[in-house]
């Protein structure tokens, strides 16, 4: 079993999903032993966002069709998709930036959303072709948006994730959430304290 264990957030030592995602991995390991982890930490190496180099996805990378620029930018993508599909577990570290995920973690979901390789039009709508894997995710939030309409409403980091992997096919996404980390040492502790709970149900 192959797991991909990806951070996001830009404040190293300091990130509580960082701290999370390392509590997962290790408790994925311990209940299943045998397991390896690959670490994509996307703020040290962070894929450039989407532009008219890396828009198109194109094989072989070596394509000599292709401007440097582009074969550069298709060997990331590459990299970076053939490194999704090969994991069996993705455990994703993604707090909540300015009411979304990180731009580096947007980086990475466009590099790895390829028509043909990740998900395929047809017909009737769109087939998600990633299936067969659990994601996991851990969320932190400075404000508590799970406890009512409007702060449901207002969050677009859980409902994002969810809908973006399940378009690639994913059934089986978890999420682990420590909200109200921003809100007093208190409420930072009970954050963290529930989301070790639910981190320790997952092996249950």
């Amino acid at each position: 079993m192959k797991l991909l264990h990806i951070d996001s957030s830009i404040l190293g030592s300091n990130s509580v999903t960082r701290s999370l995602t390392a509590q997962i991995t290790a408790q994925w390991q311990a209940s299943h032993p045998g397991t390896t982890v690959e670490h994509l930490d996307l703020a040290v190496a962070t894929p450039s966002h989407l532009s008219t180099e890396s828009l198109g996805f194109r094989m072989p990378p070596t394509d000599a069709t292709l401007t440097p620029a582009q074969r550069a930018e298709n060997a990331i993508s590459e990299q970076l998709v053939l490194q999704f599909l090969a994991a069996d577990v993705i455990v994703i570290g993604a707090p909540l930036y300015n009411f979304t995920i990180p731009t580096q973690l947007k980086a990475w979901i466009d590099r790895i959303c390829q028509v043909g390789r990740t998900f395929s039009y047809t017909a009737t709508g769109p087939v998600g072709l990633a299936g067969g894997k659990t994601v996991i995710v851990a969320l932190g939030r400075g404000g508590v948006y799970s406890a009512s309409q409007g702060g449901r409403a207002m969050e677009h980091q859980e409902t994002y994730l969810s809908v973006v992997f399940g378009f690639l096919g994913v059934t089986d996404v978890r999420f682990v959430r420590a909200e109200g980390v921003a809100m007093g040492p208190d409420a930072k502790a009970a954050a963290l304290a529930s989301a070790e709970k639910e981190i320790a149900a997952l092996a249950a």
